[in-house]
């Protein structure tokens, strides 16, 4: 997929992979629509990135899923078609699973799984009518579980599957789809996870503080866009390698798993 003059939707696109995103494929020729739930972020990303007037802003909830076809339809009927779309919006957990009140559970569920299929489902007659791309961040969690953090692997596990299921069905109407499993990245989300009452984390966990920059992140993504590739782990270390590790040492993987507390 060539990026240049393409037409590429961005959720979460107010900070973290999603803002690198932006200002990458920005930085290559594209036009974007940006989309989170905060409208004056996304205006102030616009005004940073190379032929402002080339992009536009959509501020929409994904926690609202029965929501997101008002958000989105004036938007969508200005569009011939969408060469795009890249679903990095999303919310993380820190916790132990016998912890967790199922609300908080449900929350992440609906915001990365929900939310996310949703928003798919009602852009794929416009990906259609450009043989377009649907991308998603998931997770190296969404291959590998680990410790504080059942239900964002969760969420992820379930995107990967639905979007693993849509890419069989559309490939008929030539629609591609990838699955980006980034390792530990330098972004907020931790910050922003939820604890197991709901409330925010507030940290950055040492393992997002020494992984690799949302910049570099965003580079990797660009690259697979343009190579069509089905999926591809991003990271460094034992969050770049832990997928083909479980697929090689199962048992193993594990073993470390239970064995290392995670913060």
């Amino acid at each position: 997929m060539d990026i240049q003059n393409k037409t590429i939707w961005i959720t979460g696109a107010s900070s973290g992979i999603g803002e690198a995103l932006a200002i990458n494929l920005a930085n290559d020729g594209a036009s974007l629509i940006l989309s989170a739930r905060s409208e004056d972020k996304l205006r102030e990303l616009v005004k940073r990135l190379p032929n402002s007037d080339k992009h536009s802003v959509v501020p929409l909830d994904l926690a609202n899923a029965n929501d997101l076809e008002t958000a989105i339809a004036k938007k969508a009927a200005q569009l011939p078609s969408l060469d795009a779309l890249i679903n990095n919006g999303g919310i993380s957990i820190r916790g132990e699973a016998r912890d967790i009140a199922l609300h908080v559970q449900r929350e992440v569920m609906e915001v990365n799984y929900f939310g996310t299929i949703a928003l798919t489902q009602l852009l794929v007659p416009l990906l259609e009518k450009a043989a377009g791309k649907v991308v998603n961040i998931a997770s190296v969690a969404g291959k590998v579980g680990g410790q504080s953090m059942s239900g964002y692997a969760a969420s992820k596990h379930a995107l990967i599957g639905y979007m693993d299921c849509l890419r069989a069905e559309e490939a008929r109407n030539g629609i591609s789809v990838l699955n980006v499993c980034p390792g530990f990245v330098q972004t907020q989300i931790s910050v922003h996870a939820r604890t197991e009452n709901g409330e925010e984390f507030g940290e950055v966990a040492d393992s997002i503080a020494t992984g690799i920059s949302a910049a570099e992140c965003a580079q990797k993504i660009n690259k697979a866009m343009r190579t069509d590739k089905n999926e591809v782990v991003i990271g460094k270390g034992i969050s770049g390698w832990a997928p083909t590790l479980k697929r090689l040492f199962p048992g193993l993987v594990m073993k470390i798993a239970a064995s290392k507390n995670v913060r």
